[in-house]
């Protein structure tokens, strides 16, 4: 965490990164303290990549109507593999200090941190971040912005799955996304009451998967879900549905949830905790402290180091996965 003396007249903001629903919640949150408390406030279109582009334009009390209940990112978003380079880091430093822009606000993960922490350590560029992707990945929060309603858009699915997999006693495989975190595969798998989840932290046995289907079937169990985060090869339900048929030779129906978990309208968690997060924000900078995350632990928000968020790992608490195991018996 660090100080700055700099007066804050104009402040930008930005999504990097994965689109996640509550971004827009917690823009114009962030839009409106900022205006309340008499700043200028632009965003910056399309993360860094529009900030190397200049697409810069003002923001407005009135341009944030009817937003808080919409997905996606109205400043629209992005990956930017040229901001790994110091010479892309300098023209962006040099496009801001252009616009007069005293701050900024980067709403995304890990990822969009890491350029953010790189800003104020090369260039002294005030920043504050705002953790909003549906992974929940982000050390030191709870919970990141866009991770309830994914969970609550897969959950949705699993059950409308789990009529037809009744229906036709069917085995089904349901795909979450998590790339390196089971988060919303454990939450969803716990909520949808899954025989079994299969997270990239701690993978599950195939042969144990096979051992509780067959343990159902025994007690005329007819229908069965399990969920698998994608882990590092999306379609990964597919190799777990073909060793399922190898070996005792059930017919498992695959579906991939994929994008669809990511969009949609966000939840009323979202939208409150982007709300909140998003006034954080704009309070940090104007009590002159950067470099740092605005986070909830135990519902209080707190602020937390951008080095810490950006190098600690969450670790994914394995109760979520032995109570479903033994609540799927």
């Amino acid at each position: 965490m660090s100080k700055f003396s700099r007066e804050i007249k104009k402040i930008a903001i930005y999504t990097s990164g994965g689109d996640a629903p509550g971004m827009n919640a917690a823009i114009r949150s962030s839009v409106r303290i900022a205006i309340n408390s008499h700043l200028d406030v632009v965003g910056i279109i399309g993360g860094y990549s529009g900030l190397l582009n200049g697409e810069i334009d003002q923001l407005s009390q009135r341009g944030m109507a009817n937003i808080i209940q919409r997905g996606g990112t109205i400043l629209k978003t992005g990956r930017c593999p040229e901001f790994h380079k110091a010479e892309n880091r300098k023209k962006a430093a040099d496009i801001l200090a252009r616009e007069k822009i005293d701050g900024l606000i980067c709403i995304g993960g890990d990822g969009s941190f890491t350029g953010a922490h790189l800003l104020w350590e090369e260039f002294q560029i005030p920043i504050v971040g705002i953790p909003g992707t549906i992974d929940n990945d982000i050390w030191g929060t709870d919970f990141t912005i866009g991770f309830d309603t994914a969970v609550n858009t897969a959950l949705e699915a699993i059950d409308k799955i789990r009529d037809t997999a009744a229906s036709h006693d069917r085995l089904f495989i349901v795909e979450v996304m998590g790339r390196n975190s089971g988060f919303i595969a454990s939450s969803v798998g716990l909520a949808g009451g899954a025989e079994e989840i299969f997270v990239p932290e701690n993978p599950a046995s195939i042969d144990k998967a096979i051992e509780k289907i067959k343990a159902g079937a025994a007690r005329g169990k007819t229908s069965s879900i399990l969920v698998a985060a994608e882990g590092q090869k999306p379609g990964r339900a597919y190799d777990l549905a073909e060793q399922i048929r190898k070996k005792i030779g059930y017919d498992a129906k695959v579906c991939i949830l994929g994008h669809l978990q990511r969009g949609g309208s966000p939840s009323a968690y979202d939208r409150i905790l982007a709300s909140r997060l998003g006034a954080a924000a704009v309070t940090t900078l104007l009590e002159k402290e950067c470099d740092v995350m605005v986070g909830v632990q135990a519902s209080k928000v707190v602020r937390i180091p951008l080095a810490d968020a950006i190098n600690k790992e969450k670790v994914l608490d394995n109760e979520y996965l032995q109570l479903a195991s033994i609540l799927s018996l």
